[in-house]
């Protein structure tokens, strides 16, 4: 009967310590998780904005190549009118 009830404490206590060390390492798995998520979107949104940077330079490249064509023109007409 002794070493029933010894043997018990002792699975118990084994059990105890099993649930206490999986919920500690979830703690921590989670934790860096969450951290990792945090830079996730931290570095989603810093491209999010580059690239509507960039998508705004892109619009005004053709604006300003026309701008270039028709003034090159007309410095062209000026040269050859002297």
């Amino acid at each position: 009967m002794e070493t029933i009830v010894v043997a018990i404490i002792t699975g118990g206590l084994s059990l105890l310590g099993v649930i206490i060390t999986s919920n500690k390492t979830t703690r921590d798995v989670q934790a860096k998780l969450d951290m990792q998520q945090a830079v996730t979107e931290t570095k989603l949104e810093e491209l999010t904005r580059e690239v509507r940077e960039h998508n705004n330079f892109a619009r005004r490249v053709p604006v300003l190549e026309e701008q270039i064509k028709v003034a090159n023109h007309r410095i062209a007409d000026l040269e050859n009118n002297h």
